[in-house]
């Protein structure tokens, strides 16, 4: 009976606010925490998520783990191997969340987990065909070096100054389909086009071509002029609007955004026009025209997507002195954020239809192969596997190539000098 009475004054208590406001205390002042309304709370909250870009952004930081560690193994001086115990030291550095047998387990087609020779340890290394699709991109990406140039022309006609840093380009390389020593086999190769200021800072020098300083919506208005026969007053200053599916539109939105599409502003590489941003519609025609370069620079990227992070280091060359994130949100048919995987994305929406891009090239479709090769899982295990595999009785698996040199010859000397006595064997 006791014990009840307990409960009932816990739970009296818990109904019960902390300070009680009666006729002692009546003239006290209440106050309540007001909810923040930031662009991070917009991000998590009230946004209408698409599903698809959110399963795309899953499916990259997959594909960015096992990049990371190709780099990680490639780049040990004992052999393109490395040890499971060693490889689980890795998991906070390349982003898994699992433990490193699970990881193992769910992509059999990109490691062969064997059993060292010596040491008699279990290690793991890249499969063929994963090495395969790897080099592939590589040669991919080392083929299109003249489209890679003329991103980077475009990036430099869009600054300011004409000028970026080498430290932005390094952190969107993958993203603009430049080779890992793009300094060395782009911008030094083509002196006549790039010049290397200070060492770190990349300037455009020589003629600039006409045909670059025309941005990818300026293609979309033509395009929708003389197909759609719309007016040039409707498409001069537009933009393509995609919005997700189940995008609630408030009631005036129409309205403001046929204004908002017809506001002029400084298109992306007329750089030389100043914008007063306390003249009559200054701050929308501002804000347009950071719409259009980041639109600009989506369109330049191999996968049409960027980390929203990476964007704040093209701000000073761009003279973007608006909230990046804020400016993304504020425009949901023509951007899409996802959280989703590691970070922030942006995706373009315009781009992609179903997951996939509308338009890909040859370096989207070389990551397209070595995601599917992850994905697959334990399907078509008998296919990509290769056709002679020896099992021995201490399970080690390795292949078996007559007319080739196999990747385990490296064993074979040093299994002959510790049959020959010598000790002096480095593991």
């Amino acid at each position: 009976m006791i014990v009840l009475q307990r409960q009932q004054r816990l739970r009296f208590c818990h109904l019960q606010p902390i300070f009680s406001f009666g006729p002692l205390n009546s003239l006290t002042q209440r106050r309540w925490k007001k909810a923040v309304d930031s662009a991070q709370t917009r991000l998590e909250q009230d946004r209408t998520r698409d599903t698809q870009l959110d399963k795309v952004a899953t499916q990259i930081r997959k594909l960015n783990v096992i990049l990371k560690l190709h780099h990680l193994i490639t780049q040990r001086k004992r052999g393109p191997f490395v040890s499971v115990q060693i490889m689980s030291r890795w998991r906070h550095l390349v982003g898994i969340n699992v433990g490193i047998g699970e990881f193992l387990h769910k992509v059999p087609h990109v490691f062969d987990v064997f059993t060292h020779p010596v040491r008699r340890n279990l290690c793991c290394k890249f499969t063929h065909k994963m090495l395969n699709l790897v080099n592939e991109e590589e040669n991919v990406v080392r083929k299109g070096e003249m489209e890679a140039v003329r991103r980077v022309k475009k990036l430099l006609m869009m600054s300011v100054s004409g000028k970026l840093r080498l430290h932005a380009l390094r952190l969107v390389r993958r993203e603009l389909g430049l080779p890992e020593d793009f300094r060395e086999s782009i911008l030094s190769k083509y002196s006549k086009e790039f010049k290397l200021v200070d060492l770190e800072v990349v300037q455009l020098v020589g003629d600039v071509d006409e045909e670059l300083g025309l941005a990818e919506i300026e293609k979309w208005r033509e395009k929708e002029y003389r197909e759609k026969w719309l007016s040039e007053f409707e498409t001069k200053y537009a933009f393509p609007i995609n919005f997700p599916t189940g995008y609630k539109i408030e009631s005036g939105y129409r309205d403001r955004l046929k204004n908002w599409q017809r506001l002029p502003f400084v298109k992306p590489y007329e750089t030389k026009e100043v914008v007063r941003i306390r003249s009559c519609g200054g701050i929308e025609r501002y804000e347009k025209r950071a719409v259009g370069i980041l639109h600009e620079f989506l369109c330049l990227t191999v996968e049409k997507m960027v980390e929203v992070e990476r964007l704040a280091h093209f701000q000073r060359d761009f003279s973007l002195g608006v909230n990046v994130r804020e400016l993304l949100l504020k425009h949901p048919g023509i951007f899409y954020i996802s959280t989703k995987g590691n970070g922030q994305r942006v995706f373009l929406r315009e781009a992609y239809s179903k997951g996939c891009l509308i338009e890909p090239n040859p370096i989207y479709v070389a990551r397209r192969n070595i995601l599917h090769l992850i994905l697959v899982g334990f399907r078509y295990t008998r296919e990509l596997r290769a056709p002679d595999v020896r099992v021995n009785n201490d399970k080690e698996v390795c292949e078996v190539k007559s007319d080739a040199k196999g990747d385990e010859d490296w064993i074979v000397p040093m299994l002959e000098r510790l049959n020959h006595g010598n000790t002096n064997v480095i593991d």
